[in-house]
């Protein structure tokens, strides 16, 4: 009966259940905004886990302890095997959020990149950024002189490669705060909404931020921390 290969391992276990998540996302029965809205809980579920249950198996990577689970796989073996199906998982995410952004401009909800924001437009979206967004932004230079700063669990920033008028290079963070819209209105008429994604707007009024300098590149991440809470009880009884 505790021979490992009666068992599942209960993280990948977990995974295969956020993938039937996931897969609720791709199903024709469920109206199209309920199914964007399994793909968000798949992606938050994803997060979750880890930060909690990853974040514990690289603690006992980094304490060096190799017991075993009951499945009979070490904490680096379960390691290899999440990251393997994750990243399988975050793939199909990707290809299922392509979809299904395809589907809502059909539908008339148009997610648009710098690049489809018409001129007329972008006069408007800049008033709207400037009036939002920019009073609640913070620019952030990263060099010697100015170590990388702290960015809490699940922060949203975006970084930017600048050069200035000298030819010198440097790096600039911006982090979003939770208040800035996550989204930012283009154009809205009966039956059609053009929007664009916030780290998008930012990217496109960058000139706004750091006024003098060229933008030679720009991208997005969020930072996932351990939030994995150790309970010590001192009470004898």
């Amino acid at each position: 009966m505790t021979a490992p290969a009666r068992y599942l391992n209960r993280e990948l276990s977990w995974l295969q259940f956020n993938t039937r998540v996931l897969k609720e996302a791709v199903n024709p029965r469920h109206p199209l905004l309920e199914r964007l809205m399994f793909l968000s809980i798949s992606g938050s579920n994803l997060d979750e886990f880890y930060m909690v249950r990853v974040s514990g198996l690289l603690e006992l990577i980094k304490e060096n302890i190799k017991t075993p689970s009951i499945d009979g796989k070490s904490p680096l073996r379960q390691l290899e095997d999440i990251n393997a199906v994750a990243g399988e998982l975050m793939a199909s995410q990707q290809s299922i959020w392509n979809g299904l952004r395809c589907e809502l401009a059909t539908s008339g909800i148009e997610l648009l990149e710098a690049a489809d924001v018409l001129p007329s437009e972008a006069e408007q979206l800049r008033a709207t950024f400037m009036r939002a967004v920019f009073p609640v932004l913070t620019p952030l230079a990263v060099d010697m002189a100015h170590p990388f700063p702290f960015i809490p669990n699940l922060g949203f920033t975006v970084a930017f490669k600048l050069r200035a008028a000298s030819g010198k290079e440097m790096t600039a963070l911006v982090p979003v705060p939770l208040q800035a819209p996550r989204f930012l209105p283009v154009r809205k008429a009966p039956g059609i909404s053009r929007c664009v994604a916030l780290e998008t707007a930012i990217g496109m009024f960058a000139d706004a931020l750091f006024p003098g300098f060229e933008v030679l590149g720009s991208g997005a991440f969020r930072i996932i921390r351990d939030s994995d809470v150790e309970i010590e009880e001192e009470a004898e009884d």
